[in-house]
């Protein structure tokens, strides 16, 4: 597996794919593996001839008072888990590197930025879009990958490359779950065994909410009140909010199908978690 630090590293080494006719995957992650990204490995291998991983805490995504100092990271171990599922090349880059001193132009959303997550860290989708829109430029995939869990960040980066007309296919690959529900997520790590137990209920609420859709139930207050009332369960989990919206822009919408989604962001100690579900998808009827 090439490992990758520069600018011109990751351009000669895309350089090199393309003239062996070779259709290239990125998979984007800040690092610290777990299954739900080698799950997009996979999903990456399939859809191309190689594999490029970037691994990049990005400073810009974070406000002030989040965990960007604490984030975890374990570049050896990274390193030892992409090999492994068969990652061709990692692209490590420092800060400096994505944010050359002087760099100030950024990749502002708009509306659907504005909602649930946007709302909830202001500035954190601008700068999600600019590390994503900086990677592509570099890389200049045929395909990338993403996960469903952040599926604010997944609709925000398939309307830009719609509307910055790349040639890039992106394939939104299912969530990957604990046995218990959990979502994979590297802040899980934040979690004690307290916690960890009462993150549980998120995936419940979800699948309460799915369960009742599949009996027939398409008022979204009253799936809400469904999610509130298993979430009620754990006083120790704070909501920060509920959404049931569209599947295009996230907007709310007050009877659902099948192609609705749910959506949800709570506190569990210290530990801020997301977690959704497509209704017609999600965790079984």
């Amino acid at each position: 597996m090439n490992e990758l630090a520069t600018r011109s590293e990751v351009q000669a080494w895309t350089r090199s794919q393309r003239k062996a006719g070779r259709r290239i995957a990125l998979v984007p992650t800040m690092g610290y593996l777990h299954e739900g990204h080698l799950t997009l490995v996979d999903e990456a291998r399939r859809r191309a001839d190689t594999v490029i991983m970037s691994i990049f805490v990005n400073p810009l995504q974070f406000g002030p008072g989040e965990d960007l100092t604490r984030y975890p990271r374990d570049l050896p171990r990274d390193r030892s888990l992409a090999a492994a599922r068969g990652v061709d090349a990692v692209f490590v880059p420092d800060v400096d590197t994505m944010y050359p001193p002087g760099s100030e132009v950024r990749v502002v959303p708009g509306a659907t930025a504005e909602r649930w997550e946007g709302a909830a860290r202001p500035g954190h989708f601008t700068g999600v879009l600019t590390v994503v829109a900086k990677l592509f430029h570099l890389v200049e995939p045929e395909v990338a990958c993403f996960g469903r869990k952040d599926i604010q960040q997944l609709t925000l980066i398939k309307r830009m490359v719609r509307d910055l007309d790349w040639p890039i296919e992106i394939i939104d690959v299912p969530t990957v779950r604990e046995p218990d529900g959990l979502a994979l997520s590297s802040r899980n790590a934040y979690l004690n065994l307290d916690d960890r137990r009462a993150a549980g209920v998120l995936s419940q609420a979800l699948g309460a909410a799915h369960r009742a859709f599949c009996e027939g139930e398409i008022r979204a207050p009253a799936l809400e009140q469904r999610i509130q009332r298993v979430l009620a369960t754990r006083p120790e989990v704070k909501v920060e909010y509920i959404a049931i919206v569209e599947p295009n822009g996230l907007a709310p919408v007050a009877t659902v199908d099948g192609r609705s989604i749910v959506a949800l962001a709570a506190r569990v100690g210290g530990t801020r978690l997301i977690d959704n579900i497509t209704l017609g998808q999600g965790l079984g009827c």
